[in-house]
């Protein structure tokens, strides 16, 4: 490489450095935003992202920018993987955002946060007539948008694409489709045979400072390292990467309901390694994060559920949750941790679901998004149409807003194309599973003595070093030689089920 290309090089990844220091300022302040700042602040607060966003906005579509990536462009051939790679991404976003005028992006970000807000509100009150302005205007601005951005075949593909890139509706239907159809299949036969209860012994409640004394203990023995991060609790559990070496993890606790922080700090666990495990070489480029939601999500959800929900986990961390609280779950044998960890039955909050009817409530919410735009449906008939799909898809009557239509932040935040990322994160962790079960066949035996090391050694070489310089499809056949299969999930699912339930 020549002493001009490298002087470029360095300039632009100068130019990358600076915006990631004003986007981790808007992450920390999103963070406060959702893990106790006053109330009262909550307007101001969305004035200052909005000008920060700004800010972002302005350095990523600059004169500046589009000389650097057009100099780049005519040398890629140069370039090495990773600098290739940075190009790419940085190429997208610029192309994307450059489209958008930037009174456009800074109004758009200001109402999020806002509605972020009023979220909160209307779920506490289950009351959507308070948020359908705020959508309404929300899905206004993702339309127009799309228009900027150009329609290939769907309007919705231009969503999907900013959190998987590659995805489109006419590949993700056939898959969803299998996947619906087995998934239906085994919750009818599990509920043929009647739906078990769930065991009243793991109903106690226990006191808030001794669970998240054991979710602190669950994220160490998984490898989370708190010198590069903490715990917080919140409303809606989620995982913010402030810097490489500051990734935060947050939970729910619930009184009555242990398992419900153990799992979701698990599950944002999983997200938490994945980043603190990204190339220490990616640091101060926009490629220090996971390759895409789907893969993220992946990590999370192995963690939550083939590892934190099999018997082989349970056997290991057992002691730790009878020390966890004493006396008050010793009459709980493990057998009834592992049946009440994987207990089946439809429910109507999807945080809350188990592992099989999970990917149901997503194909609700994937459904309700591509109507939205393929414009038909709009925002007045999300009460109706959510309530109409839980009754089909999980025979259930939905009582309120709040457990219904209300009961997610992501619309109000603008994540329309996000959701899908969920199951797709579940279909690549079963296919990273058995690829993983191949080639380390004495896998759960490490996990039942409480060695995780090398399932994270795993995941650490095969995803989470790449950060996003690889496409998830990509990703998924170098780490398991196959593109991405519905096939593992079904099969993981009903090997698991039919264990369980003699189903």
């Amino acid at each position: 490489m020549n002493q001009d290309l490298q002087s470029l090089l360095q300039k632009f990844r100068s130019e990358l450095r600076e915006i990631g220091h004003y986007e981790e300022a808007t992450r920390l302040m999103e963070w406060d935003l959702r893990t106790g700042a006053p109330k009262k602040g909550h307007e101001l607060r969305a004035e200052a992202l909005g000008t920060l966003s700004a800010k972002i906005f302005a350095m990523l579509t600059s004169e500046n920018m589009g000389r650097y990536l057009n100099e780049l462009t005519s040398a890629e051939a140069e370039l090495s993987q990773v600098d290739r790679a940075l190009l790419r991404v940085v190429r997208e976003t610029y192309e994307r955002s450059k489209k958008i005028p930037p009174e456009r992006h800074q109004a758009y970000v200001m109402l999020v946060a806002k509605s972020q807000s009023v979220w909160e509100e209307a779920k506490k009150q289950a009351n959507f007539s308070l948020l359908k302005p705020y959508l309404e205007k929300i899905i206004a601005f993702k339309r127009e948008f799309i228009q900027y951005w150009g329609i290939q075949n769907h309007p919705y593909d231009t969503l999907l694409n900013l959190y998987e890139p590659g995805l489109t509706v006419a590949k993700i239907d056939p898959i969803f489709k299998q996947l619906r159809e087995a998934t239906v299949d085994l919750v009818q036969r599990i509920g043929e045979k009647g739906f078990p209860k769930f065991p009243v012994s793991l109903r106690r409640e226990a006191p808030i400072h001794q669970q998240r004394h054991f979710s602190e203990k669950l994220l160490e023995r998984i490898g989370y390292d708190f010198q590069a991060g903490r715990l917080d609790e919140t409303a809606h559990p989620f995982e913010e990467s402030l810097n490489h070496y500051d990734v935060r993890v947050t939970t729910k606790f619930v009184l009555d309901d242990v398992l419900n922080a153990m799992y979701s700090t698990l599950h944002e666990g999983g997200h938490a390694l994945y980043e603190q495990h990204v190339s220490a070489e990616l640091i101060g480029t926009p490629l220090c994060h996971g390759a895409s939601m789907g893969i993220h999500e992946s990590q999370s959800r192995f963690w939550e559920n083939m590892l934190g929900r099999s018997r082989s986990f349970l056997q290991a961390i057992y002691g730790d949750f009878q020390a966890a609280f004493p006396g008050l779950f010793a009459d709980v044998h493990l057998e009834t941790l592992y049946q009440a960890a994987n207990h089946v039955e439809p429910s109507l909050i999807r945080i809350e679901a188990d592992e099989l009817t999970y990917n149901l409530h997503i194909m609700i919410r994937y459904e309700i998004e591509r109507a939205l735009f393929e414009e038909t449906c709009e925002v007045g008939d999300l009460p109706r149409l959510w309530n109409e799909k839980v009754r089909d898809y999980l025979g259930l009557e939905t009582p309120n807003d709040a457990l219904g239509v209300l009961q997610d932040v992501h619309w109000s935040g603008g994540d329309f194309g996000y959701f899908p990322t969920y199951s797709l994160g579940n279909l690549y962790a079963a296919q990273f599973r058995e690829t993983l079960y191949k080639e380390i066949p004495d896998i759960e035996k490490q996990w039942s003595e409480g060695d995780f090391s090398q399932v994270l050694e795993w995941f650490s070489t095969r995803v989470h070093s790449h950060g996003k310089v690889l496409l998830p499809s990509e990703l998924i056949e170098q780490a398991t030689g196959k593109p991405l299969s519905a096939d593992y999930l079904i099969r993981y699912l009903q090997q698991k089920m039919s264990d369980i339930y003699q189903v």
